[in-house]
């Protein structure tokens, strides 16, 4: 079965959508020059509200490995998602401070693009357009991945089920996809979710 990660969440309504939905995860954004930024405080009413069986992945940039740690380690969210230029210098770093599973996202335009990704020691890695562009690319640059990946960049509820069907990724990671005009739309939330799970059932 996919995976089915919904990102840049941040409101309570959004969390009680979730809920009923039961994605495996939901995305916080760390990143202050997101339009979806969370203060880790903000992020915390929302980990309080959100079912326990639902993971928590808070999104970082360049972000000092120590900060992340405090959040892992203070269960505001359960994993890190790393979208900056994290070497495996800063890996290793991190992972002195917590054991908590990492995802690691690259940018992929061309096959080429996905042999560091196919190297990188986190437990999961994401295969992107650009970081959170919103935008589609060509899902056969991934086909001969070999490790399990969350496929992000421009999935709706038109394309999903293509995405599934073509790559049959780990999981897939969806945030733009599922908004009106910046803002979380439940339906579309609901749509998606729907359409993976009906995709998966075939």
């Amino acid at each position: 079965m996919t995976k089915i990660k919904l990102c840049g969440l941040t409101r309570p309504c959004e969390i009680h959508a979730v809920n009923d939905l039961q994605p495996d995860y939901v995305g916080f954004v760390f990143y202050p020059k997101s339009r979806r930024y969370l203060t880790p405080r903000q992020a915390a009413r929302l980990k309080e509200m959100l079912a326990p069986n639902i993971k928590a992945v808070g999104v970082f940039v360049d972000e000092p490995p120590e900060k992340i740690a405090v959040l892992l380690g203070g269960g505001i969210i359960d994993m890190a998602q790393l979208h900056g230029h994290e070497d495996t210098q800063y890996f290793r770093r991190i992972r002195e401070l917590t054991d908590k599973p990492l995802i690691k996202a690259f940018r992929v335009e061309k096959p080429e693009d996905c042999l560091p990704a196919e190297q990188y020691p986190s437990e999961y890695v994401l295969l992107d357009s650009g970081m959170g562009s919103g935008v589609a690319f060509d899902w056969s640059a991934v086909a001969g991945v070999r490790r399990e990946f969350f496929l992000a960049g421009g999935l709706t509820v038109e394309n999903i089920a293509a995405a599934i069907k073509k790559i049959r990724p780990y999981g897939v990671d969806v945030s733009s996809g599922i908004e009106n005009d910046g803002i979380k739309d439940i339906n579309k939330m609901a749509a998606f979710v729907a359409a993976v799970r009906e995709e998966d059932a075939k």
